[in-house]
């Protein structure tokens, strides 16, 4: 099992000292140290008071806030955990991407949505009605400016002429591209892609985001079979597909129970097919977020980086 920290700007009420650059570094640096796979940001560009007010979260910008911790750390994947990307021409998030590609010498990984808050989409001039279609035509043009030079595409919400978007990312073909969300239509996009990343959670959440209820790993396992089954099916024998997902447990950091219990959901999670586990540190502070992640490695036997 492999594990990513999302970073804990996403929570509610954390310790401004999170969003300073010493802040910053030392927890991404220690998450770098003690073997943790990958530090991850959300974004949230332009939320209404209204859903901050009602328990929404701060955001920073994810291209910034990712190079910089390219900056400080040498081992450790960076996510964009997840990237709405209706919500911006699909040629500048291409040239985003693949600058925190380059300078971080590949280790980019890009979680990709379609987004929720009406409130949002309105504020940034994008139709919501429309997010499916633009979610589509902007992974394939983002998809073909990293592959094609010269690129051309012909679509109803984009057009390009013989693009030369270089240079290019370092990983060959683009950052891997993993789907967010639990929908038949997510799923089916995953198995085209790279990974799904899916989140068991409660009802109320699930009407929030707009996302299909999946209560138990049993239920989880089912669909993990179904996207590799449709990987294979759309892209042949040894198709892979990584699935990272976020549950209930993932503040385990922030109120730890039962090492044992834990340590039996990571393993049936493994078991269903699970190859990621999303983690939220604490965010009343600097010290308490290392602390925490020091010892959820220790305690859980996290391969820690080479000095």
């Amino acid at each position: 099992m492999k594990f990513t920290v999302e970073y804990p700007v996403s929570a509610a009420g954390y310790d401004p000292a999170l969003v300073t650059g010493a802040g910053m570094a030392r927890v991404a640096r220690a998450a770098d140290e003690f073997g943790f796979d990958s530090i991850a940001f959300t974004e949230h560009p332009a939320p209404s008071k209204r859903w901050l007010d009602a328990g929404g979260h701060e955001s920073l910008d994810l291209a910034a806030a990712l190079s910089y911790c390219a900056a400080v750390t040498s081992r450790i994947r960076l996510m964009t955990y997840l990237m709405v990307l209706p919500y911006r021409n699909p040629f500048l998030s291409a040239k985003a991407l693949t600058t925190v590609d380059v300078l971080s010498d590949g280790r980019l990984t890009v979680v990709a949505g379609t987004g929720y808050l009406r409130s949002e989409f309105r504020s940034l001039g994008v139709d919501f009605e429309e997010r499916n279609e633009l979610f589509d035509e902007a992974l394939a043009a983002m998809r073909g400016v990293w592959t094609t030079v010269p690129f051309t595409y012909r679509g109803r919400h984009f057009e390009a002429d013989g693009v030369a978007a270089l240079p290019r990312p370092v990983q060959f073909g683009g950052p891997p591209v993993w789907i967010g969300g639990n929908s038949a239509l997510s799923r089916r996009r995953a198995a085209r892609n790279q990974g799904w990343s899916p989140m068991m959670a409660s009802e109320e959440v699930a009407r929030t985001t707009r996302s299909p209820v999946i209560a138990t790993v049993g239920r989880l396992a089912s669909m993990i079979t179904e996207v590799r089954e449709l990987a294979v099916a759309e892209r042949g024998d040894g198709a892979v597909v990584d699935v990272q997902v976020q549950s209930a447990a993932s503040g385990y950091l922030k109120n730890p129970g039962s090492v044992e219990e834990h340590r039996d959901l990571l393993g049936r999670l493994a078991e269903a097919g699970v190859t990621s586990f999303v983690l939220h540190p604490p965010a009343v502070g600097v010290d308490a977020a290392v602390d925490a992640l020091q010892g959820y490695a220790e305690t859980f036997g996290l391969r820690r980086a080479a000095p």
